[in-house]
């Protein structure tokens, strides 16, 4: 079995330099504004696409574009789809700094009876793998994922996929890694995934959280349907900019958010690296981090230009969401990210 990448606690002195490339002793550029004429370029052609519901961005905390289209509105709830993982992943990381996890290395047969502690290869299972979908069990997700979610008890179906590769090895996307996590949650929260999310991460933000789908046992729903509106996906956006910090208060372990940004593995399918829940690519010569889910809706952190970008789109099947969630992808990074960075390579120089 290939050695593990490093985990959350074997890599936090060399994290802060992965994940934020300005030098501690380096002065950043002058505060130059992103122009109208930029923000201008991309609203008018965010508003050319017709499955969009929302374009916000956010330069270093202040909200410089909000736009609103086909019917959408600030206080429309949406359907984040898989930005959830990067919610649940939060939600751990607060876990693990309470101690209510012993942290990522923990084996998920503590926490599962079952498969898991009667598999010796499913019982080498840890959190961290759960994390970056490299649990080693079949997917729940994509042709799977009907059966998956009609089954009478989510957990046990998961549990009960067979492996098809060792655990800690390959990325197999599925969202029933995410599950478990949920599941986990609840165990150890004393309550319930919803209760501990608005709790240790929604009121800290200021933000009160819908409750979202949970599974025939009443867990909620890890890693997939839970809702926001675009502003509060700025806002948790914000608090990964931050090291997660928010409103004078340190809410995610600032330890947790450098571990989430530090690559650990890689998508068969796009071949983009993945952390904690979070992807990872470069655009205009700057690493960016970004939450994604299904039909379009997108966070973007990119830390050295102390930007934020929020898309929100319509999350129902249809002709051309492939080619619309390519075309959000394209629209931050020529209209959005490039002109910005290219304004802070002027000022720098």
């Amino acid at each position: 079995m290939p050695p593990r990448p490093r985990s959350f606690t074997a890599v936090l002195p060399a994290l802060w330099l992965l994940a934020f490339p300005w030098p501690a002793h380096a002065e950043k550029p002058a505060a130059t504004t992103p122009t109208a004429a930029i923000l201008d370029a991309a609203a008018r052609e965010a508003g050319r696409l017709p499955r969009l519901h929302s374009l916000l961005v956010s330069w270093r905390g202040e909200l410089i574009l909000e736009r609103y289209f086909h019917g959408a509105r600030p206080s429309r709830l949406a359907n984040i789809k898989s930005v959830s993982k990067s919610v649940l992943s939060a939600l751990i990381g607060i876990a693990i700094g309470r101690g209510l996890l012993p942290g990522v290395e923990a084996p998920g047969a503590k926490y599962f009876s079952g498969p898991l502690a009667a598999d010796r290869l499913k019982g080498n299972i840890t959190i961290e793998d759960l994390l970056t979908m490299r649990s080693g069990l079949e997917t729940t997700s994509n042709r799977n994922y009907g059966a998956w979610v009609r089954s009478p008890d989510w957990v046990q179906h998961v549990l009960n996929r067979p492996l098809v590769n060792p655990p800690g090895t390959r990325m197999t996307y599925s969202t029933g890694n995410f599950h478990l996590l949920s599941a986990v949650l609840t165990r150890v929260s004393g309550g319930d995934t919803w209760t501990f999310a608005q709790e240790s991460l929604a009121r800290p933000l200021g933000i009160t959280l819908a409750a979202w789908p949970r599974d025939p046992q009443g867990i909620y729903f890890g890693g997939n349907d839970m809702l926001m509106t675009p502003r509060q996906m700025l806002a948790f956006g914000e608090l990964y900019l931050r090291r997660g910090r928010a409103n004078g208060r340190q809410v995610v372990p600032a330890a947790w958010v450098d571990a989430s940004f530090v690559p650990r593995t890689r998508s068969p399918r796009n071949d983009r690296p993945y952390g904690y829940g979070w992807w990872m690519d470069d655009l205009a010569d700057r690493r960016i981090y970004y939450a994604w889910g299904f039909g379009g809706q997108y966070i973007f952190v990119v830390p050295d230009l102390e930007l934020v970008v929020v898309t929100t789109s319509s999350a129902n099947l249809g002709e051309g969401r492939r080619d619309h969630r390519d075309a959000v992808y394209d629209l931050v990074d020529r209209l959005v990210i490039t002109p910005v960075a290219a304004e802070y390579n002027k000022a720098a120089n």
